[in-house]
């Protein structure tokens, strides 16, 4: 992956420090995360204010099509429905808080139906 711009660098480490940190529907940090609850505080770390929802963060920049393109703390958006979203983690992986159950963790890109990048 190409390295990441200041802030999104920033978001992605702000991320990092969360791994196993509980999905919660909802939650916005610290201690726990729904997926864009992960995103929108990450970035807000980066000093960055993002929308609070996935469908909106689908919204919040330029989107990136092509995976070969994405660079790390991109936003990335899964789903037809733009449901889900992750941060970019370089080498076809992605750092998102998945559903209930599971924790913040990384997960390859490919498991769930990537729709497009997104570059605050």
């Amino acid at each position: 992956a190409k390295p990441a711009s200041g802030r999104a660098g920033a978001a992605f480490a702000a991320a990092q420090t969360k791994l196993g940190s509980p999905y919660v529907y909802g939650a916005t940090g610290p201690s726990s995360f729904d997926c864009s609850g992960l995103t929108s505080w990450a970035y807000a770390q980066a000093g960055v204010g993002i929308p609070r929802t996935s469908q909106a963060q689908a919204n919040a920049g330029t989107r990136i099509y092509s995976q070969s393109d994405l660079q790390i703390g991109d936003l990335v958006i899964f789903y037809g429905d733009q449901h889900h979203v992750g941060l970019y983690a370089g080498n076809g992986q992605v750092l998102h808080a998945p559903r209930t159950g599971t924790v913040v963790r990384y997960e390859s890109i490919g498991n769930m139906p990537f729709q497009f990048g997104v570059r605050v």
